[in-house]
C-alpha cells in the first residue's frame, strides 16, 4: 500500500468514526464530545491537504497513474463531505439546538454513554495495557479509540499501552463514566485486578 491509500484509509476511518461521534453527541447533548468532531474535522482538513500534494507528486512523476490519481481525489472529496456532514451534526449540539424532546426520550431508553477521559501522570492506567488493566471489566466501559497527541488509534487491542496524555473515547454504562475517569485522572488508584 503505498503512502497516498494509507492517508485515504486514515481519512475513511476517522470520518465513520466523526459520524457516530456526531450522533453520540447529539444524542447525549455532549459539548465535549462535539467538540471531538470539530477537532477531528480540523484533522480531516491536514490530510485532505496531504492527500492533494500527493496526487500532484504522483500525476507529475507518474502521468500513467492519473487515472488512478482522479479516483482517489474524487474518494477523498465523498470522504470530506462525509466528515463535513459529522462536523454539522456536532455544531447543533454546540450551538445548544440538541435538546429535543425525542432526543431526551431516546436517552431514558439508551443503557450506554459515550465518555472521554484523559490519562494523567499519576494515574494507575498509565504505562499499562488494555489487557493488564483489564479496564472494560474493572468499569464496564469500553474504549473504542484513543486520542494521542493528533493522531488516532481506533479500537486498542488488549495489547495496546495507554500513555499519560491519552484522551480515551469509550463507550458503556452511565454507571461506569464516574470510575472510568477517576482511573484515568488518577483520584481513584484502587484498580482491583
Amino acid at each position: 500500500m503505498n503512502r497516498l491509500e494509507e492517508i485515504l484509509l486514515e481519512s475513511k476511518d476517522i470520518s465513520e468514526f466523526m459520524v457516530d461521534l456526531a450522533y453520540s453527541s447529539l444524542i447525549y447533548d455532549n459539548e465535549e464530545i462535539a467538540e471531538e468532531v470539530v477537532f477531528m474535522a480540523e484533522r480531516m482538513e491536514g490530510l485532505s491537504t496531504r492527500i492533494q500534494e500527493l496526487a500532484v507528486e504522483i500525476g507529475t512523476s507518474k502521468p500513467e497513474e492519473i487515472a488512478r490519481i482522479v479516483v482517489a481525489i474524487r474518494l477523498q472529496a465523498s470522504i470530506m463531505s462525509i466528515a463535513e456532514a459529522a462536523k454539522s451534526i456536532a455544531d447543533v449540539v454546540l450551538r445548544g439546538l440538541g435538546k429535543h424532546p425525542v432526543l431526551a426520550l431516546s436517552i431514558k431508553e439508551s443503557e450506554t454513554t459515550i465518555s472521554l477521559a484523559k490519562i494523567e501522570e499519576g494515574s494507575v492506567l498509565s504505562g499499562k495495557t488494555f489487557q493488564e488493566t483489564r479496564l472494560s471489566t474493572q468499569c464496564g466501559m469500553f474504549v473504542i479509540a484513543i486520542k494521542r497527541d493528533r493522531e488516532y488509534i481506533f479500537g486498542p487491542g488488549r495489547n495496546t499501552k495507554m500513555e499519560a496524555g491519552d484522551i480515551m473515547i469509550a463507550r458503556g454504562p452511565e454507571e461506569g463514566v464516574a470510575y472510568f475517569k477517576d482511573l484515568a485522572d488518577g483520584t481513584e488508584k484502587d484498580l482491583s485486578i
